[in-house]
């Protein structure tokens, strides 16, 4: 990780859960670190902590991200590394009841997921193919997104997650042959069961029962394990255009 000693990196969501571990992981690396979130409170103070900078921004919104990006150029220099955690998880089946499924939650949860880690992505590679090179290789940037274990065993009442997060990888190879002659790599990592706010609000032996599901590790994730695979994946030159499942062997139930 000594070639991005000092280098920028922006997350998504960084004011917790996966996004605050890989903000925690990379700050430890060296990376000065810019954290993109909503919620102004936990990401003041994580950033406080990290001593990076917060951002408020919606990633669903290009102007909202562009600013931002602008401004994370102009505080702290150009970005190197930006990993997408921003995301959400509303659960509507397709007929609920006799009722169809709310279409403006649906269109939301693609905005948020999908179309916020394009537009993170694309704003994103837009500065770093015209920053120097920082290896004799070309290597210029590193773009990571998260899409989840749903992308391929969606459970009831996950359509709209699902499909948002099988479109991340589905847009990660394209994005990755798009910007790999500009030496830009794009990987994403597909979490299962991952202790995150969502999962601690939960009763701890239901927290206890979702851990057992998974073969080995047969416990629920930690977020500093997904950190650690952040940082790898930005150390090591050869992974690109690839997801990678971080799940210890799980393969979800329809429910």
């Amino acid at each position: 990780m000594e070639m991005w000693a000092g280098s920028v990196a922006v997350v998504t969501g960084g004011s917790s859960g996966l996004g605050a571990a890989s903000a925690e992981a990379l700050a430890q690396a060296g990376f000065k670190v810019a954290l993109f979130d909503l919620n102004e409170e936990a990401g003041k103070a994580k950033a406080a902590e990290l001593s990076g900078g917060f951002y408020s921004v919606d990633v669903s919104d290009a102007a909202s991200v562009k600013a931002a990006m602008d401004k994370v150029v102009s505080d702290m220099g150009m970005p190197r590394v930006l990993v997408n955690c921003a995301g959400i998880g509303p659960a509507a089946k397709t007929v609920s009841r006799g009722e169809p499924h709310d279409p403006a939650m649906f269109a939301k949860v693609i905005g948020i997921n999908l179309v916020g880690s394009f537009i993170c992505g694309s704003e994103a590679a837009a500065r770093m193919v015209g920053a120097d090179p920082m290896a004799p290789d070309g290597a210029r940037g590193v773009i990571i997104n998260t899409a989840s274990v749903a992308a391929y065993e969606g459970q009831v009442g996950q359509v709209a997650y699902a499909a948002s997060k099988g479109g991340i990888v589905g847009m990660t190879l394209p994005m990755a042959r798009d910007l790999a002659d500009k030496g830009v790599r794009v990987c994403t990592i597909a979490p299962g069961l991952f202790l995150t706010p969502l999962l601690q609000g939960l009763p701890e032996d239901v927290q206890t029962s979702l851990g057992a599901q998974v073969p080995f590790p047969s416990r629920l994730g930690d977020p500093a394990e997904y950190g650690k695979l952040v940082c790898h994946i930005v150390d090591n030159p050869m992974l690109n255009g690839e997801v990678i499942r971080l799940d210890g062997a799980i393969r979800m139930a329809p429910r």
